[in-house]
């Protein structure tokens, strides 16, 4: 009975240990920008700059972790390894549950979006599972030799790390975000009839003019109470709006693209029924120039013999992103929206999306990006 029990644990902790990091490491980046979210909350932003090593280290010590403990290899080491992670991992959800912090912890990248809750709920379950296999782990009998088990541990090792270096080079092999390929961006947009809006409860502050008493009431409550026809009761300041509902949320809720002198054109570069650029550089001061010269020459060709139109979207100001496009002779109209859209369409800065009414036919990271004849015989001479 408890070797079965052991062997739960360790199958379980080992493979969603493994499963947590390979998704994460599938988008380190987009890992990257989490932790830069708990960096700010524990004012240690001074770790920015590590952010994307983090993750990438993070995301293999996971996977390791769990394989270790599949073979069974340095077990020791293991199980104080994975007891320490986890206890970290329950700190910083229940942390960000309770403060209302970081509203989405991050644990299974944007494949599995959990709450706060429910995160730290997970984690308290595997705390237990580790447990066990920490107050057992005289019990973890390795599977292979030790040569055999250290050598399958340096090449869990390489594939660990090689799959974060991968796919942060050459965007994720697996797209979870609303502006993956194939996805339209109106629809993902739209709210459909007869959806449930968000439901809030609105507080109002009383005072009692007559004898200076105070109360709170929520507008129900106010309704309910009659207290409104009371003259002697008056609402001071402004009331207090909590949600209390979550309605239907689209998957994109907070795209809007201005010109550089603020005329929104969201929906005419979306509705655009022939094959446009999207050219996303979320942060100019820190792209790769090289790699916008190389952008812009394939857009100057593109717009030349097929009159492709071509945009930047960039969260730079009007000033900065002017300056930019002046500088570098870009063919392309420059357009502004928020960071973090941008982040979430193309994980690389800059990065590239091929467009057609709407929906995203193609996207690229800089180091991928692919070459004019290519581009053509694939999409523009299949129109």
């Amino acid at each position: 009975m408890k070797n079965g029990l052991i062997w739960f644990c360790r199958i379980a902790v080992g493979l969603l240990f493994i499963f947590s990091g390979l998704i994460k490491a599938n988008d380190p980046l987009g890992f990257s920008y989490k932790l830069q979210e708990y960096f700010e909350v524990f004012h240690m932003t001074f770790f920015n700059g590590l952010a994307l090593s983090l993750a990438i280290t993070l995301c293999a010590l996971e996977m390791l972790l769990g394989f270790a403990l599949l073979i069974g290899t340095r077990i020791n080491t293991v199980a104080w390894g994975l007891l320490l992670l986890i206890v970290f991992f329950a700190f910083l959800t229940f942390y960000s549950a309770f403060f209302k912090v970081v509203q989405t912890c991050g644990c299974f990248g944007d494949a599995i979006p959990l709450t706060p809750w429910q995160s730290f709920t997970k984690d308290l379950v595997l705390l237990v599972l580790v447990l066990v296999l920490f107050l057992n782990r005289k019990e973890l009998k390795p599977l292979f030799k030790e040569t055999t088990g250290n050598q399958l541990l340096i090449a869990a090792t390489i594939l660990s790390f090689g799959v974060g270096i991968y796919t942060y080079n050459f965007l994720p092999v697996i797209d979870f975000l609303p502006y993956k390929v194939g996805a339209n961006l109106p629809d993902e947009m739209k709210i459909p009839a007869g959806a449930q809006p968000d439901e809030y409860e609105l507080t109002y502050h009383l005072k009692n003019k007559a004898n200076q008493q105070t109360k709170d009431l929520t507008d129900k409550e106010y309704v309910k109470t009659g207290i409104w026809k009371d003259s002697n009761w008056e609402i001071i300041g402004n009331p207090e709006s909590k949600l209390v509902k979550r309605g239907f949320t689209p998957k994109i809720r907070d795209l809007s693209i201005q010109d550089i002198q603020g005329n929104n054109y969201t929906q005419e570069l979306l509705a655009n029924p022939f094959y446009n650029l999207f050219i996303v550089a979320y942060d100019l001061k820190h792209t790769d120039v090289d790699a916008v010269n190389r952008i812009n020459a394939l857009a100057a060709n593109l717009a030349d013999n097929y009159n492709i139109r071509t945009v930047l979207l960039t969260s730079n100001n009007a000033t900065e992103a002017a300056a930019f496009a002046k500088a570098h002779h870009l063919v392309a109209e420059v357009f502004q929206a928020d960071e973090v859209p941008l982040k979430t369409m193309v994980r690389a800065n800059p990065g590239v999306m091929l467009m057609k009414g709407g929906t995203v036919m193609a996207k690229w990271h800089y180091h991928s990006l692919p070459k004019y004849d290519d581009i053509v015989k694939k999409y523009l001479r299949a129109q």
